[in-house]
């Protein structure tokens, strides 16, 4: 990110340009010691395995797999990665002040029909020298990716700032889902939605199948891209994940969409290779 950037180029739209949240540009990381940061891969990768992993669990496995490491150590990092498995806990904590939780509103609702129901969630994505946290918005129905963005910070502006882009690219969907993070159930995100005339749904606490669909999109996106490239920089991260989500929308076809990739989906189009052979 420059800061002498040339007129015309403010810090703002350099970080719409980047994907990256405004936040970001100024926030200096404290960083991670090295073995740190290979459990939190480590950490990354089973949780895509065995998704209702504790902390405890978590430890147990570790160290089976050779590492000395406390259970103290893994709670404050699955903290920091935003990792919660996937049972239901005890609701011994009060929401965040200000923030709303929304009812769940997609039980027995059939979806078809993209525009219909949008989801987003987060994840965290390693590097070799630290890590990023990524944001998508998509389409439920088509599962077509609208937008996303990467931060340093899990502050909620880089999740507004994919909502904006998204309502701003394409037709506003009828219903939004989300989990009941922070980043979702603050004020700046909620007032997008209620300004759009958006419905507002949440998953109830634990219940990550309520948006499996995201939840398959991060698995697909890490196994495919994020494990096999050892990123040293953001924009490398952001240059690797563009082209991947384009490889995504475009070119990767789902079983569930009768073998269509997300673009046809979404706009209603033929698979490719039946449009040819018809020709």
């Amino acid at each position: 990110m420059e800061s002498d950037h040339p007129k015309g180029l403010s810090i703002a739209r350099q970080c719409q340009l980047l994907r990256i949240s405004r936040s970001s540009c100024y926030y200096e990381a404290k960083g991670e010691n090295p073995l740190n940061l290979e459990l939190m891969r480590l950490i990354d990768e089973q949780f895509l395995e065995t998704p209702w992993y504790g902390s405890r669990q978590m430890a147990r496995w570790l160290r089976r797999e050779g590492h000395r490491v406390g259970r103290k150590r893994v709670v404050r990092l699955m903290r920091k990665m935003g990792l919660t498995p996937v049972y239901q806990k005890l609701n011994t904590s009060k929401p965040q002040l200000g923030h709303k939780i929304y009812p769940y509103l997609l039980r027995g609702v059939e979806i078809t029909e993209p525009g219909h129901v949008w989801c987003a969630d987060i994840t965290y994505v390693p590097m070799r020298r630290g890590f990023l946290y990524l944001v998508a918005i998509m389409d439920w129905a088509s599962r077509k990716v609208l937008s996303w963005r990467l931060s340093n910070t899990l502050e909620a502006d880089f999740c507004v700032a994919a909502l904006r882009e998204a309502l701003q690219r394409f037709p506003k969907p009828l219903i939004f889902n989300t989990d009941q993070g922070s980043q979702f159930t603050s004020l700046d995100f909620t007032q997008v939605l209620k300004d759009a005339n958006i419905r507002i749904s949440m998953d109830g606490k634990g219940r990550w199948m309520d948006n499996v669909m995201i939840e398959r999109l991060w698995r697909s996106l890490k196994y495919e891209c994020v494990y096999l490239h050892a990123f040293e920089t953001g924009s490398e991260v952001r240059r690797g994940i563009g082209i991947w989500m384009d490889y995504y929308n475009q070119r990767r076809p789902h079983s569930s969409l009768d073998d269509r990739t997300p673009d046809e989906a979404y706009w209603g189009l033929p698979m490719a290779g039946l449009t040819e052979a018809a020709a």
